[in-house]
């Protein structure tokens, strides 16, 4: 009974030099597919051309890997409680990338196994909607810094409520014996619709007197490499 489990752990089935080739092949074609549709939904300062030739490579290392494993249960288990010890800890600037890398994955464990049909459509259906959906960006949004005399704080508070009612939340306020210092979040699309309506604010705010500086700070997804 022992020999006959150790023999079944070992056995494998048979690969040839075409099999290897031609599920490498499907691997690296699908592949670029992936590096074509991260270019196209990534732009700007996010887009990473070193993250996505990392996709092109992680997608043949783990099919070259399933090659491997796929014929072995020996092999199969050891590479699994290899791979448990492992952490990854590379910090994922954009939520789509996880995505990504899922993706990569998925088509490399489909062709080891040679499931090059389950790798071609699946890759398919997420081409299309991350084509459609990958550049759907959050807004913008604006801070708002004003630091002015503290006998200004409700005046100036009192403005910025009249001219943007509930959309700008207060973040921080900071405070001395004579100055205070508010920080507003605001969208950028609430701060340019008030801008028409009412004119600059920094202008209104100015007129207050007393203000030391008005500042505008964007925060976007945009994050430099």
């Amino acid at each position: 009974m022992r020999e006959y489990l150790l023999q079944t752990l070992e056995s494998g089935g048979e690969l040839t030099a075409q099999m290897i080739v031609l599920r490498l092949a499907a691997a690296s074609i699908i592949a670029c597919f992936i590096f074509l549709s991260y270019k196209l939904s990534h732009d700007g300062s996010i887009y990473s051309k070193k993250f996505n030739v990392s996709l092109v490579a992680l997608t043949i290392v783990t099919t070259t890997v399933m090659i491997v494993i796929g014929n072995n249960i020996a092999l199969s288990l050891g590479m699994v409680g290899a791979l448990s010890i492992v952490r990854f800890r590379t910090a994922i600037k954009d939520s789509r990338d996880t995505v990504y890398i899922f993706w990569t994955v998925v088509v490399g464990i489909c062709c080891g196994a040679g499931d090059y049909l389950v790798a071609g459509i699946g890759s398919a259906f997420a081409f299309i909607l991350l084509l459609v959906f990958g550049r759907i960006k959050n807004d913008n949004r604006i801070l708002i810094i004003i630091r002015a005399a503290r006998a200004n704080e409700e005046k100036i508070a009192a403005l910025i409520f009249k001219r943007y009612m509930r959309k700008a939340n207060l973040r921080v306020r900071n405070t001395t014996d004579d100055t205070v210092e508010l920080i507003y979040e605001i969208s950028r699309k609430n701060l340019e619709k008030g801008e028409r309506t009412g004119g600059s604010v920094s202008d209104e705010i100015y007129a207050l007197g007393g203000i030391e500086y008005f500042n505008t700070v964007m925060q976007n997804d945009e994050i430099s490499s």
